[in-house]
């Protein structure tokens, strides 16, 4: 008898587990996926185009919330977690509610899901999200670059459309965002890749996405998302420690398995952390991966038009899943916005629709994250934004917000990117490696 199986997922690393797991797999049959974390996902279908010939039909996508409902009217068997950025307590909480409805629940390891490469694999990963994984992914790059060593950025799954139409996707100029319709969260991400002229996949069929990577690239470099592991199997693992939440490294679900994986460790943001907090980040490193090489690195933040906020009464909009899952209270935004003396104004009670929902579920402070998963959602948040009584709006977000959206007061732009500290040798890593597959 064929075991029936949910899983449970937040549109990421619930399909790739299936594509790698399930999709062929004619002994199990997956009765339906998960969704939570992110808004609107659930109601859609996997579709038949990426669920293969045992699922004609597709699959159908319920919200989490259903899941002893449909554990119980499915006869369920098995129940696989399979997304990240969640806390230990809050995975052992959802598998005592899959084992109180009769079921058994599965976590899926790199033996199962990890895809292996023809060409080397640099993974850049985190043990939370809001770590820095994108700042330190485009150093890596510049550096490769530099060095006239081919590559391409796979950036890991936000597959938020129309699925059958994201089952891969390249990015290479400014257009390709249009063309496939990218909500304000891919754009944060790919954005800034194609800007320097890199290029960038994702999607959602990670093993074909791979085998088109493979054919225009010397080196991949995987692109985390969350705190999740990497969905190809990596020859140089980084992994990214942030001491603004020191301990979260231990706590984190799938975070401290990525940190016991690392080849590399670096923690960032050193030049805005408490010195006890690095202290204790270097500690937890050493108790569960004493072999990693430790590399500290800091933010540099830079402000468009400074004059527009120095103490100026301002809205400050920062990275939404930082914000949200992410437990942030704070980013390179309203740093920013403090050094020059501005007042943040609280947009709590301008918020409108989903934003509004946002607000109640999280413990935000006078900050606005950048939610923008649906074309709705993106009209909520500029009409939240245009009604804040503020002189002027700073975009903590990589991306040219006002580009997309109409803000009716002046704006200033926020960027941040990595440096290492003098002798800390990321750097010299990634040459070394670059040496050590002959490419240099």
């Amino acid at each position: 008898m064929k075991k029936r199986v949910i899983i449970m997922g937040a549109a990421g690393r619930d399909f790739h587990n299936f594509n790698t797991v399930f999709r062929d797999n004619k002994d199990y049959r997956v009765v339906c996926f998960t969704a939570t974390q992110i808004t609107g996902i659930s109601g859609r279908r996997y579709p038949k185009e990426l669920a293969g010939k045992l699922y004609p039909n597709g699959i159908p996508i319920y919200p989490e919330s259903e899941l002893p409902k449909l554990i119980e009217d499915f006869e369920i068997h098995d129940v696989i977690l399979a997304y990240s950025d969640l806390n230990h307590e809050y995975v052992m909480q959802r598998a005592e509610r899959v084992l109180a409805h009769g079921a058994d629940f599965k976590l899926l390891g790199p033996r199962s899901t990890m895809l292996e490469s023809k060409k080397p694999v640099i993974s850049v990963c985190a043990v939370r999200t809001g770590c820095g994984k994108s700042e330190v992914t485009r150093y890596i790059c510049d550096i490769l670059r530099y060095n006239k060593v081919k590559f391409v950025v796979v950036r890991h799954p936000m597959p938020y459309g129309v699925l059958k139409n994201q089952i891969w996707q390249r990015f290479e100029k400014m257009e390709d965002l249009d063309k496939y319709n990218c909500t304000i969260e891919e754009r944060e991400e790919y954005e800034p890749h194609i800007k320097r002229g890199d290029i960038v996949y994702a999607g959602v069929d990670y093993e074909e996405i791979l085998h088109r990577a493979e054919q225009e690239a010397d080196i991949i470099v995987w692109d985390g998302g969350n705190n999740d592991l990497p969905f190809f199997l990596p020859d140089l693992h980084i992994v990214l420690v942030d001491p603004h939440r020191p301990g979260h490294e231990l706590t984190y679900y799938p975070g401290e398995a990525n940190l016991m994986a690392a080849d590399i460790a670096l923690i960032n943001k050193v030049k805005t952390a408490k010195k006890k907090n690095i202290a204790v980040v270097k500690e937890n490193i050493r108790s569960i991966n004493p072999d990693a090489i430790i590399i500290e690195g800091r933010s540099n933040i830079t402000v468009s038009n400074p004059s527009n906020i120095r103490r100026k009464k301002v809205l400050v909009i920062e990275d939404g899943p930082t914000l949200t899952h992410g437990g942030m209270h704070y980013g390179a935004g309203t740093i920013a916005a403090l050094r020059h003396g501005a007042k943040l104004v609280n947009p709590r009670k301008y918020a409108r629709g989903s934003i509004k929902e946002i607000y109640k579920k999280y413990p935000l402070g006078p900050i606005l994250p950048a939610m923008g998963y649906s074309k709705k959602q993106i009209k909520e948040l500029q009409d939240t934004i245009n009604a804040v009584p503020c002189d002027a709006v700073v975009i903590g977000t990589p991306i040219r917000l006002d580009r997309i959206i109409k803000i009716e007061k002046p704006t200033v732009r926020i960027n941040y990117d990595f440096a290492e500290l003098a002798g800390s040798g990321l750097a010299h890593e990634i040459l070394y490696f670059i040496r050590k597959h002959h490419l240099l």
